[in-house]
């Protein structure tokens, strides 16, 4: 235990921060490069999105799998599995001969994102006291905020000013660096969480509440994506936007998610359902209007919807990691781990979902179609969270009446 106490806290959730920024900037650094990537190998639009919707399936499948599947191993040398692997697919991703091999490298990189969500936020946890883990956990949260708000516009830069693959490079580079500070500064005896209780996943699945719940994330996160997958070339084909100025836009776009993503968290800290129907309500229609602005032309117009899109984008997020959190605590106490594990793994069927639809309506319909297509995702969610909400209400009032004819007899 004393090499634990060498290592300042602090240290290691930074290591697990700048991990978490070449996590982020992975995940859709795709997006930027999607215009070059058509070019490069002589794919379709279409087919070019299947690096977002195939990461964002490895996501998916990896973060419950590999957890499950590594509960004995030690922490530390787990989290130098990751960056390994992690490293690994983004190099095999930018020396890709074939566009095949490059979603083979953006696979391989994804069941890194996923085992890395669920491990490193367990070692922030562990690596401070119990009041503190919340903020600990946020710390390392962070890296992947500014991963969306520098990682992905700055890749996207590099790919412009030279060729895509060095978008990769860069991100093996902060890869490489997490590796190396990982070895040094993430204790190497932290608790080992040991085998899963498998029986918690009946639990979890056979709850139509918590079910409903992870529909409800999958919907609600994911329609964003049938446009944002497609947000370069609907600015530079629809709106005329040069490719220099696509980044300063995507850079916009970042800042406005980590704003939006702040507002989330406090407007659900209390009546989250409520605040997750007013959230999906202005993310439908900032969809909507973006589908409008298409249909008129206006690069103005264009670029406030883009910026009005990225502050309700990402804002539903608090909203529903609380409510599964919640469901949990109240149907599953045992399993509340485990169910805000498969959360992560819906918002990640989400980004699948929206993105292959967003690639179907741009295959045989037009690009300028994904934002509409993408209200609609969100409006499912949307009358979803209304029934959820009112199905709430009335167990709380039934609940209420029962306990006053308790009173009275």
């Amino acid at each position: 235990m004393s090499s634990n106490k060498k290592i300042s806290p602090t240290l290691t959730l930074l290591v697990l921060a700048i991990n978490a920024f070449a996590i982020g900037s992975t995940e859709f650094i795709s997006v930027g490069l999607l215009p070059m990537i058509v070019k490069s190998f002589h794919i379709s639009l279409a087919t070019a999105g299947l690096t977002v919707s195939l990461y964002a399936l490895g996501v998916t499948i990896g973060a419950p799998l590999l957890t499950m599947l590594t509960g004995r191993v030690n922490r530390k040398t787990l989290m130098l599995m990751i960056m390994l692997v992690f490293i690994a697919g983004n190099l095999l991703s930018a020396f890709a001969p074939a566009f095949s091999v490059l979603l083979i490298g953006r696979v391989i990189a994804s069941l890194a994102h996923g085992l890395f969500m669920s491990t490193s936020t367990v070692i922030a946890a562990d690596v401070v006291e119990p009041s503190k883990r919340a903020s600990a956990i946020a710390m390392m949260f962070t890296g992947l905020t500014v991963a969306t708000v520098v990682g992905v516009p700055l890749g996207t830069f590099i790919g412009q000013i030279s060729h895509w693959s060095m978008s990769f490079i860069f991100i093996s580079i902060i890869g490489i660096i997490g590796l190396i500070a990982s070895y040094f500064l993430v204790p190497a005896h932290l608790p080992v969480p040991g085998k899963l209780d498998l029986a918690g996943i009946k639990r979890i699945f056979t709850n139509k509440s918590l079910v409903l719940s992870f529909i409800i994330t999958a919907l609600g996160y994911g329609g964003t994506f049938a446009a944002y997958t497609y947000i370069s070339p609907i600015l530079e084909n629809k709106f005329g936007f040069s490719a220099n100025t696509v980044v300063i836009i995507l850079i916009a776009y970042g800042v406005m998610v980590a704003i939006g993503n702040t507002l989330g968290g406090k407007f659900s800290n209390k009546h989250v359902l409520p605040s997750l129907v007013k959230m999906f309500s202005l993310l439908a229609g900032s969809l909507l209007l973006m589908y409008v602005s298409i249909l008129i032309g206006n690069a103005i117009l264009g670029l406030a919807t883009t910026v009005i899109l990225g502050l309700f984008a990402f804002m539903n997020v608090p909203g529903l990691q609380l409510y599964v959190v919640q469901l949990a605590e109240e149907f599953v106490p045992k399993d509340i781990t485990l169910a805000s594990a498969f959360n992560i793994a819906a918002f990640n069927i989400g980004i699948t979902l929206g993105s292959l639809i967003g690639a179907q309506v741009t295959e045989n319909l037009s690009v300028s179609l994904t934002p509409l297509a993408g209200s609609l995702i969100v409006a499912i969610a949307l009358a979803m969270t209304i029934f959820a909400d009112k199905s709430t209400i009335k167990n709380a009032s039934l609940t209420i009446d029962a306990e006053l004819g308790q009173d009275l007899a």
